[in-house]
């Protein structure tokens, strides 16, 4: 019975992560009230599965690779088909996109070196995130709900490029300069960004 309790996080993740699919379909058919509401489920399931997984020590490693995978394709997916239907800057998607390769292809090369390693979230990286699904999630309720003012885009926009480049800095001070010092990283910033 335990067992099952603790798999609890894992499967509403799972969840998450097939919601994609009709994520996709409506943001393709820019039908953005649906998207909307799938995408809002999405983030409630998130919220509640890291609930869960905090409160009742119900983690594991599986559900650690997982969750914030399953966060990030959300989002980057999103993006992505919302740039695509020219709602989004293509220069924001790419910079992000860059960003998110440039850190993956820093953590592989840690990994290669150092072996494992635990990371904690940089807080410029969380506020990047932060700001990319809340320009999402806006953005889906001025198309599909309720429009919104463009000037908060525009400042959003300057917000997430700001911050891109904040937290490209700093993972690249910490990283390249523990990296090249030959001494193990320890505790570095985490990309899940969680």
């Amino acid at each position: 019975m335990n067992l099952s309790r603790r798999s609890i996080p894992n499967i509403i993740t799972s969840i998450r992560l097939f919601l994609l699919i009709p994520l996709s379909f409506y943001l393709s058919n820019e039908d953005y009230t649906t998207a909307l509401y799938i995408f809002f489920v999405a983030g409630v399931s998130d919220a509640l599965d890291g609930y869960l997984a905090k409160k009742y020590n119900w983690t594991s490693h599986f559900g650690s690779v997982l969750d914030p995978l399953a966060d990030k394709a959300l989002l980057v997916i999103s993006m992505a088909i919302l740039t695509l239907n020219g709602k989004i800057e293509l220069l924001l998607f790419s910079l992000v996109a860059l960003r998110d390769v440039y850190i993956v292809f820093g953590a592989y090369l840690y990994h290669r070196k150092f072996g494992k390693y635990k990371m904690n979230p940089s807080i410029y990286s969380k506020l990047n995130t932060f700001f990319q699904i809340s320009m999402v999630t806006l953005l889906l309720v001025s198309l599909g709900y309720q429009h919104l003012s463009a000037s908060i885009f525009v400042t959003l926009n300057w917000i997430i490029y700001l911050t891109l480049f904040v937290s490209t800095l700093h993972y690249t001070i910490i990283w390249g300069g523990r990296y090249f010092s030959n001494h193990s990283p320890g505790e570095l910033p985490q990309h899940s960004d969680k």
